[in-house]
């Protein structure tokens, strides 16, 4: 959740903040407070895993973390733009 934002119910300003109030309290508490969304589902959006070694996955996190991102979303920038890379020196 970016900094300015603070959430609806609990207030909360980080992911962590939220986790811990929702530990604390029910949502049955604030039903009055919520509200109906719509939302579509795309089973053919899916995602594929891959194996990562250990002492791999261990820097990817500590780089991931010092940039203020996820470890998901540096891993898919890195492999775009190393894939887009070698797009780009195919031969024709």
């Amino acid at each position: 959740m970016p900094d300015e934002r603070v959430s609806s119910i609990s207030r909360s300003r980080t992911v962590e903040e939220m986790a811990e109030f929702w530990d604390t309290h029910s949502l049955a508490d604030y039903e009055e407070e919520t509200y109906e969304v719509e939302m579509t589902f795309d089973p053919a959006a899916r995602r594929t895993f891959v194996s990562i070694e250990p002492e791999l996955l261990q820097d990817l996190r500590r780089i991931a973390l010092e940039r203020r991102v996820s470890t998901q979303t540096l891993v898919n920038l890195w492999l775009r733009q190393r894939v887009d890379q070698l797009k780009s020196q195919a031969p024709v």
